[in-house]
């Protein structure tokens, strides 16, 4: 369809049905799937696990099906791979699996993982006018500051000039942000409290309105002393994917218990990737701790469940 047909991608654009508001219940609990486009591929042990594109739209189909998962966020390949596909999915009478799902597009990817340059965050995908044009429902971009490198300030300026436009169009605006620290294994996150609450104090301020900002952050300990440092709407970051679901579970449920602004979770490999679980079951544990605010010992429960049920239907031959 990308040689035969491209103009189908603009066509499921304008033909998807849009929720009305951002969300139904205060909460959000949507897919990251734009780690590729800042030459970020391992998962686990293996270095180019995310490079196979089959296998990692595959994963992405297979989270974004799940009707309890509220959307996917994504750079312009990774968007329109979904958008073809789910006008394919419209003309083969299957119906629209992208249909009151959020989509979010990805704008700053300049700062590749590894480079010399990893710290000049440029917006190399997404821009304010064809999230507009493909009527997508928000903008994700990236702050890392290291306060030991100038190029943080131009990431600084160039978010808050995109924010302005973003805004002008209503644009709700995703923003990542956290401190960095230069290593001889690369950069790497501070997630400290103190440095993530000077960092927001940072973040919240960048545009000519904070009407539209959600946070993306890591948790951390004392979360709830994080949660306190804004006003605006806080949904946590998944980090790699290390294969310790009751770790994450922990987080993210005792992050949503940290503060009424703390509301859902915008999460990756550790979804995409979560060993020999399936996808759509982990996606559903996070759905159910974000919307349902269930325990991480009953999201675990579920995973175990929906296991058995995998397993019985392979061994039964309904797979």
């Amino acid at each position: 369809m990308r040689v035969d047909d491209p103009s189908l991608i603009e066509k499921s654009a304008g033909r998807r049905k849009r929720r009305e508001r951002l969300t139904r219940d205060g909460r959000l609990a949507i897919l990251a799937a734009d780690h590729p486009g800042r030459m970020v591929t391992k998962s686990g042990k293996n270095q180019t696990l995310m490079g196979d594109r089959r296998s990692y739209l595959g994963r992405v189909l297979r989270v974004a099906m799940n009707p309890r998962f509220d959307g996917v966020m994504g750079t312009t390949d990774i968007i329109e791979d979904l958008l073809i596909v789910d006008e394919l999915s419209v003309e083969n009478g299957a119906g629209s699996f992208l249909d009151e799902k959020l989509l979010l597009g990805c704008m700053n990817r300049g700062g590749l993982n590894g480079a010399e340059f990893e710290m000049d965050d440029r917006f190399t995908s997404f821009t304010a006018e064809s999230i507009r044009r493909l009527r997508l429902d928000g903008a994700k971009m990236m702050v890392r500051l290291d306060l030991k490198d100038s190029r943080s300030l131009d990431t600084l300026v160039s978010c808050a000039e995109r924010i302005n436009e973003l805004n002008r169009n209503d644009t709700p605006v995703f923003l990542e942000v956290f401190g960095v620290e230069r290593t001889p294994e690369g950069y790497k996150a501070n997630k400290s409290a103190d440095e993530l609450i000077k960092t927001i104090g940072v973040a919240t301020a960048l545009g000519d309105s904070s009407r539209g900002i959600w946070l993306k952050i890591p948790y951390c300990d004392e979360f709830d002393r994080v949660a306190k440092s804004t006003t605006c709407p806080i949904l946590m970051l998944g980090g790699e994917s290390v294969g310790n679901l009751p770790g994450l579970f922990r987080e993210f449920s005792d992050g949503m218990a940290a503060g009424r602004n703390v509301r859902g979770a915008l999460v990756g490999r550790n979804v995409l990737y979560p060993g020999q679980e399936d996808p759509f079951a982990v996606a559903e544990a996070v759905s159910k701790i974000v919307h349902e605010r269930v325990a991480a010992e009953q999201a675990l429960t579920y995973i175990e469940s929906a296991r058995g049920l995998n397993m019985n239907r392979l061994t039964s031959g309904t797979a």
